[in-house]
């Protein structure tokens, strides 16, 4: 695993974002098929999108 995602994930995790934003994320970083629809959510879409783009601060809009 590389650095990079590690250091996001523990900044995300410390943080407390939401779990959707954060299994989105994990997801879109990793170049991971999207949830089927019916379980797809706000925040797991923002997360998804922001990991497939590589985006370490879009978490901190989903901090609970």
């Amino acid at each position: 695993m590389n650095q990079e995602y590690y250091d996001a994930v523990v900044a995300m995790e410390k943080a407390g974002v939401d779990s959707e934003y954060l299994q989105g994320w994990q997801g879109g970083y990793l170049v991971n098929p999207e949830r089927e629809e019916q379980r797809v959510t706000d925040a797991y879409e923002a997360g998804y999108a922001d990991g497939t783009e590589k985006n370490m601060d879009g978490y901190k809009e989903w901090v609970k």
